[in-house]
């Protein structure tokens, strides 16, 4: 039988099983739920369909059901509230601990249950929303308990939130431990980055438009741009983040698919293996920093205390279960090349960091100027340089800055901006970040996802930022004051090649 289809002729998701392994974290309530239920009201969700929330805490039907119910401002109207009581009499709980083989063959039988009563055909989706060190343990208990065999036409899936390992080591150890127990066909490594729809348009954008393709490259970019800031501190995760930090927890995942994105070459198709495949090699081409390369490219911070919208903020050190002489850092600034022949000689210059004066995710591609000798004799005393803006977050879009002549009888130039915003265009829809991302998994199809190798490359890339920093701690965190733009020697890259950081002024 085809897959069944939405009024719209978009297909909709396999008929299926989402269980939630960490169903009673912040994750489930947050995101996963409300995103399953945007996908429930736009008409994505098969009706044969079921969520099954698995954590240590006993806890009836109900009271799990009303734990994820969303917020009222969530169900303004009789057609969202009714949308909501379908999804809930499909939502159950499992009592659980991962660690004790009898909790798989529970799951087994009561999935078995509610095979007959949903009508599922026995397809599974194991979203894994658990601390990194239970994702080999949860993958091998499934697969010791049968659940993860596909047989008579189901599929079963393992859905893995990030950090994938802590640096290249452990991410290979667990991709040999996973891959031991599942096919990495049916691993889906997720990085909600990747939900968003400007990240995805990156695709579209570069390779179906004749416009930008022909200049990405040296001849005509001068250097890129990404930026992942962050106004907040580190919100309660103390514990978790003063043992990765910044460089761990954004750039071999979020910043590295950025990377990949915006420097792949053209895959073959849309097929994901092939769009994959050109990421990899794209990260593989990555300069190696060595050593004296960490030193003189590379920017470790710390936020210390400051104001950040005119409210007086903590030093990290000072945070919730943050050691006081903690030496984790809080903000990466890079300088990467990339060697292959599209982006000889251009810089990737990249940052992130928490506790800076907005929340701003995007890309900057900065063109190169124009020769100046036809207005030497004019009021113009420089040429504007075109720069590509592509806004991830919080407000989606493109934009394209370039020069235009001001008005009035003298020759001057000012610079403009062409604006594109994703809501102006196609309206705001309800959204987590999570919906593209789990259709995509009930459907099979993998492009957004991480596959092994791009997880091995990412890590490969910062790993001698790790081995360099451990060797060597930072003398001076904290070294920037929350609510800036991060450590004066991240201003100090940029400045030292004739360039500066795209902070939104005008």
């Amino acid at each position: 039988m085809p897959p069944a289809k939405t009024a719209s002729g978009v297909r909709v998701g396999d008929p299926c099983v989402v269980i939630i392994f960490g169903a009673s974290g912040d994750l489930t309530q947050r995101k996963l739920v409300p995103a399953l239920f945007n996908l429930q009201t736009q008409g994505f969700l098969a009706s044969e369909f079921g969520v099954v929330g698995v954590s240590r805490s006993e806890m009836p039907h109900a009271t799990f059901r009303e734990k994820v119910k969303p917020e009222d401002k969530s169900l303004p109207t009789d057609e969202a509230r009714k949308a909501w009581s379908e999804l809930s009499e499909r939502i159950f709980y499992q009592a659980g601990d991962v660690s004790r083989p009898e909790t798989f063959k529970q799951l087994k039988d009561f999935l078995g249950k509610l095979d007959a009563q949903l009508k599922t055909p026995g397809n599974y989706m194991f979203y894994l929303s658990v601390a990194p060190e239970f994702f080999a343990t949860i993958v091998k208990g499934l697969g010791s308990a049968g659940l993860l065999e596909e047989k008579d036409g189901h599929w079963r899936r393992v859905v893995i939130e990030k950090p994938f390992g802590h640096d290249l080591g452990s991410a290979i150890q667990l991709n040999q431990d996973l891959r031991s127990v599942v096919g990495e066909r049916q691993i889906f490594r997720i990085d909600h980055y990747l939900g968003k729809e400007t990240v995805q348009n990156l695709l579209i954008f570069r390779f179906g438009n004749s416009i930008f393709e022909p200049i990405w490259n040296h001849h005509y970019i001068d250097h890129v741009q990404v930026t992942a800031a962050e106004e907040l501190g580190v919100e309660g995760r103390g514990g978790y983040y003063d043992s990765a930090g910044s460089l761990r927890d954004m750039v071999p995942n979020h910043i590295a698919q950025l990377v990949s994105l915006v420097g792949m070459e053209p895959p073959i198709s849309f097929h994901a293996d092939a769009v994959r495949d050109e990421q990899v090699k794209l990260l593989r081409s990555i300069q190696p920093l060595s050593p004296e390369d960490v030193l003189h490219s590379a920017v470790r911070g710390q936020y210390g205390q400051g104001q950040v919208k005119g409210h007086k903020v903590p030093g990290y050190r000072e945070e919730e279960k943050v050691s006081p002489q903690s030496n984790t850092d809080t903000f990466v600034g890079l300088r990467l090349y990339i060697d292959n022949w599209r982006w000889a000689h251009v810089p990737f210059y990249v940052r992130t960091g928490k506790r800076m004066p907005k929340r701003v995710t995007e890309i900057v591609i900065q063109f190169k100027a124009a020769p100046f000798m036809l207005f030497t004799r004019t009021p113009v005393s420089h040429l504007t340089t075109n720069r590509l803006f592509v806004r991830i977050q919080p407000d989606e879009g493109i934009s394209l800055r370039f020069g235009a002549k001001v008005p009035g009888p003298v020759l001057d130039m000012g610079a403009v901006e062409m604006d594109f915003r994703y809501v102006d265009w196609f309206g705001a829809k309800p959204s987590t970040g999570y919906e593209t991302l789990l259709y995509d998994a009930m459907v099979g199809e993998a492009t957004l996802f991480q596959r092994a190798d791009m997880v091995e490359a990412g890590w490969q890339m910062v790993q001698p930022l790790i081995d360099v920093w451990k060797a060597l701690p930072p003398r001076d965190f904290p070294n920037y004051a929350a609510g800036t733009w991060g450590p004066t020697d991240a201003d100090a890259l940029l400045e030292r090649d004739g360039r500066h950081w795209e902070n939104g002024e005008t």
